[in-house]
């Protein structure tokens, strides 16, 4: 097992982290921030063009226009909270076989890069991770199905030792082959 804290990452462990979970790293927590903001967003847009367009077409029955409106605040509220879910249940995990990202509660999904695989590294940092210090890792793989690994919300120092620390392990197979 890679010693995270040799990478300058701190390894989150104490009796809250269940045995089996030992090593999964979860996101930092301006991370949560950001999740729960592209979740109201991603509610805030289509509400605003329905109540815009069904404000002109029901200007007359205001009480129908608050209902959809109440129906739209009680939807991007769900969303939010979705995104704080999406945050929480989202863990990495770094060790002697490669990487692996962990994403869900009800329907869990685990994806696993072997060190052998990876083939190259790209950092991407939108306007609201550099606002928030955060950066998504992306390993490209060999292969064709889902030939990209993405971990978004990521600390942006942690992600760039994150990807100098898989590429040296890259440059290091290449010179064993």
């Amino acid at each position: 097992m890679i010693d995270i804290e040799d990478l300058g990452l701190t390894a989150p462990d104490g009796p809250d982290v269940p045995e089996g979970d030992r090593g999964w790293q979860p996101l930092p927590p301006q991370a949560r921030t950001l999740f729960m903001l592209a979740g109201g967003l991603g509610a805030a847009v289509p509400a605003v063009i329905t109540l815009a367009a069904g404000g002109v077409v029901l200007w007359h029955r205001p009480a129908l226009l608050a209902a959809a409106a109440a129906g739209w605040l009680l939807f991007g509220l769900f969303s939010i909270w979705l995104g704080h879910k999406k945050y929480r249940y989202t863990h990495w995990l770094l060790d002697d076989d490669g990487f692996a990202l962990r994403r869900g509660r009800l329907w869990r999904s685990e994806t696993r890069v072997p060190g052998s695989r990876v083939q190259h590294l790209d950092i991407s940092r939108g306007p609201l991770e550099r606002r928030f210090g955060l950066a998504t890792l992306v390993i490209h793989t060999a292969g064709t199905k889902q030939s990209a690994v993405t971990v978004p919300g990521l600390d942006a120092d942690d992600a760039e030792r994150l990807r100098d620390h898989l590429a040296q392990r890259v440059e290091h197979d290449d010179d064993d082959a």
